[in-house]
């Protein structure tokens, strides 16, 4: 499966700012399950810094752990401005940050 492609062609809502925001992809293709989404989403530490990616999903059912991957460094690469003075972290430095400052 061609992830990037999946993820462009099934993106219901994206909001990606130097603040965080989130990405919401429709799964009914992958899952085979009617009204299957997936949330990408990612919170601000302050200082410029966002947190780990982290996800959620409507139901109780399996995803491919790939796609999930595939989908939180697309959602990395929305987020990771230029000009950032976080800009040089790369998904792996991200992903070791707590989920929220709180």
């Amino acid at each position: 499966m061609n992830y990037k492609e999946y993820i462009e062609k099934n993106t219901l809502r994206v909001e990606a700012g130097y603040r965080g925001g989130g990405i919401e992809i429709d799964l009914e293709e992958a899952t085979g399950i009617d009204g299957a989404k997936m949330t990408a989403y990612q919170n601000y530490l302050g200082g410029g810094m966002l947190g780990s990616i982290q996800n959620s999903f409507n139901g109780g059912f399996e995803v491919d752990s790939e796609l999930v991957e595939a989908v939180n460094r697309y959602f990395h690469e929305l987020t990771n401005h230029e000009g950032d003075e976080w800009e040089e972290t790369d998904y792996e430095g991200c992903q070791s940050r707590p989920g929220s400052a709180y």
